[in-house]
């Protein structure tokens, strides 16, 4: 015990000793944790059984002994019986004449943390007192006498009810401050709202799931809380107060979050008396849900089409090779324009198979931090130069100046794409609006809109359909759907519409923030390839990290033995002698290393190496940039 718990032990104590009742406490383990003077004054109990610790079973075998309860035939039976209704304790208040014929109440109640307190109050005098109102019952009727005792009586068992009553309500209170700290814990919005739809119970992340709202808004109406948002819940809130759980997902127009919201009807009245809410932020699972979807979609794609691609590949070179024969026979003079024809059609047809093995192959997102400002003007400079002298480039921005983490390869390819079909409907005379900015902290929003005639009825219902094209013969239909595929790769959406003045077509990819650079460090790099662990090192130096080098996994180990203060690992799969990057990499996690890992390889993505390095941690695919490790290093993987 520290030398203020002993202060305040003496302190208790000595207030515990001016009472005039006698009091103890002993805790759940039957063990006594206080007992005042008056306590020991009463019963006449030795030090010993007075003192922190003592055993309630000892104490409560002397006073047996003594005649403190009167005559009892086997004391064994009693203690045993005494014990096991401590054990078992409940509220009482009883009243008994002691060996030495002084009248004592008894009053007990449970502690909330196991044990009991116990207070012994001398009644004597009371008792006396109605004794000698009995005596002169002459002078009062037999009625007013017992309705007298009686009163007495009920006025002490109330006194003790009371008491059972405070420390019953106090238990409530301390478990419903405990439900409400646990709900404004978790990263959900509860509530409940009346018949009038009116809070009458809400914890304070609603903020949280809708960004921009109030924290309290007991009181407030769901109208006033969720403004323009009210109008997605209000059918499935009728369902509830009809009688029917309600589940639905729908994106709140402030913040372009995506939240689930389940609606459940209130029975705790016996018939409904509103509803309780639960609300969840579920943008990011959306968007990972997006990719998941686009990625089985092109699989089946892939699948169903990889087979013909390659006959017709096949076709597509036989018509190409005898083309060319005939080109170099003595031929009519008009059959030179036909074989020309045909070779240009087998070309296009080419053409056309590489872009469905575009959209059907697959692709990686590859992110990585990326300086909007640099890649706006990249952008702007590429987008110009396909323009035509009559088509002026109008470019909006509204971007943060900190890096984002991005494809810059496929949002670059996604861009040029809704140029080039923007230049196409524009002709050789009009503008094109590229507008890139934020909504909220869920989307970068990239749009491209032209005065152009803007999309027909049919081309808004099909134009994402591959194929699809109002070019006739010059359109290959895969440029639309391409730029959805990318999109829907990354988690992100594509809508078309028109405006006054044309067409416009809008995509939304997931906002993330680039990881912040990392302070500089130790980083033991292990590379095979002198090449390529130079390039890798002056990236690591430009970033002021400090580098070692090592050329295996034995090396390596060693020299992360002897150097504990290597904060980063960055790691070829692929090594000479025993042992690959994977290898190292569970090694360094069985001794708790405290280094994070990053791996690197050339291997392709379907080998087993490379599929098992990226299920497991940070893969950095060579080539790479010095921007690509900087935010491999920022990630939170470790060994």
């Amino acid at each position: 015990m520290t030398q203020s718990s002993n202060a305040i032990h003496a302190m208790t104590t000595a207030g515990l000793d001016l009472i005039q009742q006698a009091l103890s406490i002993f805790d759940s383990d039957l063990r006594l944790v206080v007992a005042n003077r008056r306590m020991q004054e009463i019963f006449n109990l030795p030090d010993a059984l007075v003192t922190p610790g003592a055993d309630f079973e000892t104490v409560i075998r002397y006073l047996a002994e003594r005649g403190e309860y009167g005559e009892i035939d086997d004391i064994d039976d009693y203690v045993a019986a005494r014990l096991e209704q401590a054990r078992t304790f409940a509220p009482h208040y009883m009243e008994r004449t002691r060996a030495n014929g002084r009248v004592i109440s008894v009053e007990g109640n449970p502690l909330p943390s196991g044990g009991w307190v116990t207070v012994y109050t001398d009644i004597t005098q009371i008792k006396r007192q109605e004794a000698l109102l009995r005596a002169r019952s002459e002078e009062l009727s037999d009625q007013v006498l017992a309705y007298a005792e009686e009163l007495s009586g009920a006025n002490r068992e109330l006194a003790a009810t009371n008491a059972a009553l405070e420390q019953a309500k106090a238990r409530a209170n301390e478990a419903e401050a405990r439900i409400r700290l646990t709900t404004e814990m978790m990263p959900a919005h509860i509530a409940r709202v009346d018949l009038d739809l009116r809070y009458t119970y809400s914890n304070r992340q609603l903020s949280w799931v809708m960004p921009g709202r109030r924290k309290d808004i007991l009181g407030m109406t769901m109208t006033e809380a969720l403004g323009e948002s009210f109008p997605k819940v209000l059918p499935s809130v009728q369902r509830a107060l009809s009688g029917e759980s309600a589940v639905i997902e729908f994106t709140d127009a402030p913040t372009s979050r995506r939240i689930r919201a389940a609606f459940t009807p209130d029975f705790s009245t016996g018939q409904i008396s509103g509803v309780n809410i639960l609300s969840l932020d579920v943008t990011e699972e959306t968007q990972a849900r997006a990719t998941l979807q686009q990625t089985k979609k092109r699989e089946m794609a892939a699948q169903l089409t990889s087979g013909l691609a390659h006959d017709f590949s096949n076709l597509l070179t036989i018509i190409l090779g005898m083309q060319g024969k005939l080109a170099r026979m003595s031929l009519p003079a008009d059959a030179g324009d036909l074989i020309s024809a045909t070779i240009n059609a087998a070309n296009r047809g080419g053409r056309l198979l590489d872009k469905i093995a575009g959209i059907t192959a697959g692709r990686e997102l590859r992110l990585h931090a990326v300086d909007m400002d640099a890649f706006t003007k990249d952008l702007i400079t590429l987008a110009r130069s396909t323009l035509p002298d009559g088509v002026y480039l109008k470019v909006e921005t509204e971007l943060p100046h900190t890096p984002l983490m991005l494809d810059s390869g496929l949002l670059q390819d996604a861009a040029l794409n809704l140029v080039l079909n923007a230049r196409d409907a524009c002709g050789t005379k009009g503008q094109i609006t590229l507008r890139l900015r934020t909504i909220g902290d869920t989307w970068l929003e990239l749009s491209v809109g032209d005065t152009g005639p803007g999309f027909s009825e049919t081309a808004l219902k099909h134009a994402l359909d591959p194929f699809f094209t109002t070019k006739g013969g010059e359109g290959s239909g895969l440029g639309l759907p391409m730029v959805y595929d990318m999109t829907k790769t990354a988690g992100g959406t594509m809508t078309l519409g028109n405006t006054s003045q044309g067409a416009r077509v809008t995509i939304r990819l997931p906002l993330r923030a680039a990881p912040l650079s990392v302070p500089p460090a130790l980083v033991l790099l292990v590379e095979d390839s002198d090449d390529i662990r130079a390039t890798v090192r002056d990236m690591l130096t430009s970033q002021s990290h400090s580098v070692i080098e090592a050329t295996s996994v034995d090396e390596a180990l060693a020299l992360a033995r002897d150097l504990p203060d290597i904060a980063y690992v960055v790691s070829d799969i692929s090594l000479t002698g025993e042992g690959t990057g994977l290898d190292l990499r569970a090694a360094l996690s069985a001794t708790n290393h405290p280094a994070k890992i990053v791996l690197m390889t050339s291997l392709p993505e379907t080998h087993p190496h490379h599929a098992a390095a990226r299920a497991s941690g940070i893969v950095l695919h060579k080539p790479f940039e010095a921007r690509d490790l900087a935010a491999a290093l920022g990630s939170e993987v470790t060994a």
